[in-house]
């Protein structure tokens, strides 16, 4: 079972000048059941289904799978999704020990929220936190795409 161990966190500063590199990020939800949440996402040119399970009592873990799947399916599924569609710019930062940031600016409905996530070997593994990096957000429902998806930041 694939599993996915992540901390995320809001962004209290300028990022952009660490970034590696970045791109644009279209994606919707045929599924937000916490138990089975069914994502479709398309990264520049590229479709992704993604399934992913419920999260453990922290937040920080749960079973995730992708599977890259052709541009056209993905936008098919696209308009099969739940409101609403989420429109973002992740920015890849490194940090260390081969760790780096996923940093979403998101635009649209959620223009205004910049959420930071870092992906880590296990739960315990030690990163530097950068001083751009804000109030740890791990965790908190609301914060999740799904969620986002559902109540946009412009509602909050």
């Amino acid at each position: 079972m694939n599993k996915e161990i992540e901390r995320k966190f809001l962004v209290k500063g300028d990022f952009k000048e660490f970034a590696e590199k970045s791109y644009k990020i279209a994606q919707g939800f045929l599924s937000t059941q916490p138990e089975r949440t069914v994502r479709i996402r398309i990264r520049d040119h590229q479709g992704f289904i993604t399934v992913k399970g419920i999260s453990n009592v922290a937040g920080t873990t749960r079973f995730e799978w992708e599977k890259e799947i052709l541009l056209s399916e993905a936008e098919n599924l696209l308009q099969l999704c739940e409101p609403t569609i989420i429109e973002k710019t992740r920015y890849i930062i490194p940090s260390d020990r081969d760790l780096f940031f996923e940093v979403d600016e998101f635009d649209g409905k959620n223009k205004g929220l910049v959420v930071a996530e870092i992906e880590l070997p296990s739960e315990g593994t030690n990163f530097n936190k950068p001083n751009w990096l804000g109030e740890e957000v791990t965790g908190q429902i609301k914060y999740y795409n799904s969620m986002i998806a559902k109540n946009p930041f412009s509602k909050w």
